[in-house]
């Protein structure tokens, strides 16, 4: 791979349980604003990369498809786990990375950090983590496309999203059973739950041993849950003053898929007036 600052090429990195063509509209956004733009569209699925402790293989899985479908280095955005994964590899991998733009991922510091390495010791993060319980248990077989729908839209959470994000969550994150009828979620649920009960609790530590090469940026969604609950400090000593918020909860991309792709521009768009760095070379 030939290291480059020109190309205007976006690598997209899905949250946990929700597949890269959910984001559609997004991608559509992008391109039609002059970028080409690649995504991986389910991360844990393919048995040559497994789930484990720290997503190591979740990270050569990015790294691989890149390599691969790309060829060249990329801007790296991703959405709560594809953040995460996005600046694991701009720091193990930097010759892949152009630049980081993630979307609602805060990452773990002090206490709850060590409380977190606490709980994966003693192998009970999958208590500590809620949504690994709440996934492992998640409804995942519907009658019918109709049924589905029904059963997605009557959850707030839901109910939120955009109508062209939620119909393309019911095509691409369902799909057909056996019996050519009834839907079900095309996302495994005990990988979903596995992929909660791994997460990483250093990665502070890590990126310290391995800086980022590339300008990086966090967006955030002002009425996120899972970031009033982790705190901003950890990803603030990463991005630095690099952070922007949008009027939404953990899943804003899917609530205002417009405002979000506008967002992401923004922050490309400064990337490219920085002065460029020499290229690092090859892992």
């Amino acid at each position: 791979m030939k290291p480059s600052t020109a190309h205007r090429t976006i690598v997209f990195s899905h949250a946990n349980s929700f597949p890269a063509s959910t984001y559609q509209a997004l991608f559509e956004g992008w391109r039609a604003a002059g970028y080409e733009v690649h995504a991986l569209d389910k991360f844990g699925h393919d048995p040559r990369y497994p789930v484990t402790m720290d997503w190591p293989h979740l990270v050569v899985q990015l790294k691989d498809f890149i390599e691969r479908e790309v060829g060249h280095p990329a801007y790296l955005v991703g959405h709560s786990l594809g953040g995460y994964l996005s600046l694991m590899a701009a720091s193990r991998y930097p010759h892949l990375a152009q630049g980081v733009v993630v979307m609602d991922s805060p990452v773990l510091h002090g206490w709850k950090s060590a409380g977190v390495g606490l709980a994966k010791k003693l192998g009970t993060l999958d208590r500590v983590v809620t949504p690994a319980r709440i996934a492992a248990q998640r409804t995942q077989e519907w009658a019918s496309l109709q049924v589905a729908h029904e059963h997605f839209s009557s959850k707030p959470k839901f109910a939120a999203f955009h109508p062209r994000i939620l119909n393309d969550y019911l095509a691409h994150g369902t799909e057909t059973h056996l019996d050519g009828k009834s839907r079900r979620l095309s996302f495994r649920r005990d990988i979903e739950s596995a992929i909660y009960a791994s997460m990483p609790h250093n990665l502070l530590q890590v990126f310290r041993r391995h800086p980022h090469q590339c300008p990086l940026a966090f967006i955030g969604g002002e009425h996120s849950r899972e970031t009033r609950k982790v705190g901003i400090e950890g990803i603030k000593q990463l991005v630095g003053r690099n952070m922007s918020w949008l009027n939404g909860s953990h899943l804003y991309p899917f609530e205002m898929p417009d405002l979000t792709t506008a967002e992401v521009l923004k922050w490309l768009q400064h990337f490219q007036t920085l002065p460029a760095k020499a290229a690092p070379a090859n892992a």
